[in-house]
């Protein structure tokens, strides 16, 4: 592995870049809302990025984009460099199917293993499954070789989290410890002196695993809230672990309910955390404890660039949130050749924007912050 220095993912994306609720950070382009209008879905809550709502409204942001640097040009094909075969495999299909594209796919992750490329071919396009991030350049001959042109009529979507930034099987730890510390910092918080770290770690750690995603629906703001409501002495792990293993909880909506009936229980500051986070589920949104991802913003950005240059790359891999260097030398190779870079993160914008106060202090939105590259 080696250190490439110092750069951020603006130099390959620019501010083409959306987080989850959609809005470009790219002022030129239409808002959220001036989408949702032009396509009739005002009163629809932001959707996910598996949703074909999702992908219609990027579709139509990239010919945006498209045309503010090219604007007699028509895009006709799509690179995806993503790095999960379910998350990001869907949305590529989806958003190909809503563009009308022809597309390919990379999706990456670094693993021990010997290495190894599987194509899992979809109706939408191709999947490029690799075990190592170097192999995005061997996906790039492999487009040249199926006469798929990667030029000014070609989109480029680049997934931020665990991609661009993080690497998955590399560098991604970084990521995952940052956000369970903003967790850990946001509870102890407001429980002050009620707050046991090494019980709060063990109930972040297991409610987190995949057996529990459908009761947390894989939520980190829910995932927080119940890590506060636990550590309160308001119900114990082990009995909601039971509810929901024996299916008496299926849903975090059920939960909320169940608590609400019972809030007037809670401490006045938290009773006001409840309260907060049961109006913005209820109003669809995907981000309701903005306490915490707020926290996760300073944790991020905390963990990018801090070390010295003279630092090994074994020592930033372990201590700092990375660019991925073969992403961005295949980045910034494609747009040479013209085409049209975006990026796509589901990070909300709380973790991922500063606030004006903080903004007023010289931070800046993750995709601007410089930090180190590493790569082989």
């Amino acid at each position: 592995m080696r250190s490439y220095g110092r750069t951020s993912v603006h130099e390959f994306l620019g501010d083409f870049v959306v987080f989850r609720n959609l809005q470009p950070v790219d002022r030129r382009l239409p808002s959220l809302r001036e989408v949702a209008h032009r396509m009739g879905l005002s009163d629809r809550p932001i959707p996910r990025k598996c949703e074909p709502t999702y992908a219609q409204m990027i579709s139509h942001l990239l010919r945006q984009a498209r045309m503010l640097g090219a604007p007699k040009v028509c895009l006709e094909r799509l690179i995806y460099v993503g790095d999960t075969q379910m998350n990001d495999g869907t949305a590529f299909g989806l958003i190909c199917q809503a563009g009308g594209w022809s597309g390919l796919a990379f999706i990456g992750a670094e693993r021990d293993e010997p290495a190894e490329v599987e194509l899992v071919e979809q109706q939408e396009g191709t999947l490029y499954l690799a075990n190592r991030w170097a192999a995005l350049a061997d996906f790039d001959r492999f487009c040249r070789d199926r006469g798929f042109v990667i030029d000014e009529r070609t989109a480029v979507i680049v997934d931020l989290d665990k991609t661009a930034l993080g690497a998955r099987g590399r560098n991604d730890p970084v990521i995952d410890q940052a956000r369970r510390e903003a967790v850990q910092c946001t509870v102890g918080a407001l429980l002050r002196g009620q707050f046991d770290a090494v019980a709060f770690r063990e109930a972040y750690d297991l409610l987190n695993k995949p057996e529990f995603h459908p009761f947390t629906a894989d939520n980190q703001d829910y995932l927080a809230y119940l890590c506060l409501i636990l550590r309160s002495g308001h119900h114990t792990l082990e009995a909601l672990v039971a509810a929901v293993r024996e299916g008496r909880l299926s849903s975090f909506e059920q939960y909320l309910a169940e608590m609400n009936s019972r809030s007037a229980e809670l401490p006045s500051e938290l009773r006001g955390i409840h309260e907060r986070i049961r109006e913005a589920v209820g109003r669809g949104d995907p981000t309701p404890f903005k306490a915490f991802r707020r926290n996760e913003y300073r944790s991020t950005v905390e963990r990018m660039g801090q070390l010295s240059d003279e630092t090994p790359p074994e020592t930033l891999l372990q201590h700092e949130i990375l660019i991925t260097q073969e992403v961005r030398e295949m980045a910034l190779c494609w747009r040479r050749r013209g085409a049209l870079l975006f990026g796509l993160s589901d990070k909300p914008d709380e973790a991922s924007i500063p606030t004006e106060e903080l903004a007023a202090r010289g931070y800046q939105a993750i995709h601007r912050v410089e930090t180190h590259a590493v790569g082989r």
